[in-house]
């Protein structure tokens, strides 16, 4: 029987609650990466013990969602939220269940989770409690459902993107019936706020397998949450810097690029353009010009509908708009470059198109790493010695030219303007 730690608060709230005579265990996600060896992000409990016995056995809770059962028990400065073993009723809007019932059976609890991995409960002293094959899943590294995936995707549709996102997480399969459940039931993540599937998209993206956004493609759920992307699938590059459709290249950009949200993003977005500018000329070979900046007004439009944040925003549309700059990568070029981009998107700028060209042909690796290992030198250069490479870190300002007799006034911010193109040329 396996068996793993748990922390000292999560065990004193077990304790307590079976001291008082309930059932308590630690379940969900907890258990599932504490038998694989990580370290949880929180630890969830179930109990018998209803949400006023809780309360009562706590000095310090939260009544996080007392209506479903859930008080948030405070330790210090923590909080372990406490559940009732309960069954959920009708699920009439594809997300939530209508109403809950309390139960003080632990099977029933665990019969209503979405996936074997999550569906497990341990306690230190009395085991692993496993009633789905959780754990031979976990070692078989299989996402399945829990009992019929027909009913769990129809109750709650998040679910759909869960299991895609799990399996990108963990690098785990998605079982067969569990999949072909997820792209019969894939038409109902309308159902489920842009702000879900946000955050379902980025833990996928973030995740050690973002690759594995090719089953959100093939599930059919980006034919409902992302459209574009099965254009992108559709959309050849017949061009000697390319080797697959705009669709494929994605994907490899997105394995190449670092776990940044900003990269991942970019990565994701950058060549939606490409589905509407791509021309082919007469000998066969196309074209994409001016895909950047059609590409990133689609991300601005696409980032907004799912509530990202305006900082987010900004890097990401900046990045995409900017990511087919290419430039002699010489210390000049990269002061220049700087001025134009913003110091803050540069570094992105670098490592983007490192990761951009890794997706690329082998033709185009040959021609674009040289000049990226010189760009590299050159920016970490500029950047070691602190270039001025902006208007605020030229030495001298407005008022000092102000001072020396020059009127205020457009000839002023020209004569500046003409000073930093000097000093970037030659600092």
């Amino acid at each position: 029987m396996p068996s793993f730690a748990v922390p000292r608060s999560v065990s004193r709230i077990l304790n307590t609650l079976s001291s008082a005579g309930f059932e308590a265990w630690a379940v969900g996600g907890c258990v599932r990466d504490s038998l694989l060896g990580r370290v949880p992000g929180d630890w969830d409990i179930t109990t018998s013990a209803l949400p006023e016995q809780v309360k009562v056995l706590f000095h310090r809770t939260v009544d996080t969602g007392i209506a479903h059962g859930t008080v948030t028990v405070m330790i210090g400065r923590e909080g372990y939220e406490v559940t009732t073993y309960r069954v959920d009723g009708a699920y009439s809007d594809g997300r939530h269940p209508d109403s809950v019932t309390f139960t003080p059976s632990l099977s029933e609890d665990l019969r209503r989770r979405d996936f074997t991995v999550n569906a497990m409960a341990y306690h230190p002293k009395k085991g692993l409690v496993d009633l789905f094959g959780g754990l031979d899943d976990l070692q078989n590294g299989v996402i399945r459902a829990v009992g019929d995936p027909n009913e769990r995707f129809d109750e709650d549709a998040l679910r759909i993107l869960r299991a895609v996102r799990f399996s990108a997480q963990l690098g785990f399969t998605i079982e067969e019936e569990t999949f072909s459940a997820i792209r019969r039931f894939a038409g109902r993540l309308t159902l489920v706020s842009a702000e879900r599937i946000r955050t379902e998209l980025m833990k996928l993206l973030l995740s050690p397998h973002p690759e594995i956004f090719r089953r959100l493609y093939e599930s059919g759920i980006t034919a409902v949450i992302f459209p574009e992307f099965d254009a992108m699938m559709d959309t050849p590059q017949n061009t000697p810097f390319h080797c697959c459709s705009v669709g494929e290249h994605t994907l490899k950009v997105l394995a190449a690029a670092e776990s940044d949200p900003v990269l991942r993003l970019a990565a994701l977005l950058h060549d939606v353009g490409k589905i509407s500018t791509r021309t082919t000329d007469a000998g066969g070979r196309d074209h994409f010009k001016g895909h950047g900046s059609v590409s990133a007004a689609f991300a601005e439009k696409f980032l907004k509908e799912l509530r990202f944040d305006n900082a987010t925003l900004s890097l990401v549309t900046r990045l995409i708009r900017v990511h087919d700059d290419r430039f002699a990568p010489t210390q000049a070029n990269v002061r220049r470059a700087i001025r134009r981009m913003g110091e803050d998107l540069v570094p992105y700028y670098v490592q983007f198109i490192l990761a951009d060209n890794r997706g690329k042909s082998a033709f185009a690796a040959e021609e674009f790493l040289p000049r990226y290992e010189t760009l590299l030198a050159s920016w970490e250069e500029v950047r070691r010695r602190g270039d001025c490479v902006s208007l605020k870190t030229l030495a001298l300002s407005g008022a000092d030219l102000i001072a020396a007799g020059i009127r205020p006034g457009p000839a002023l911010g020209q004569l500046l303007n003409t000073m930093l193109d000097d000093v970037l040329a030659q600092p």
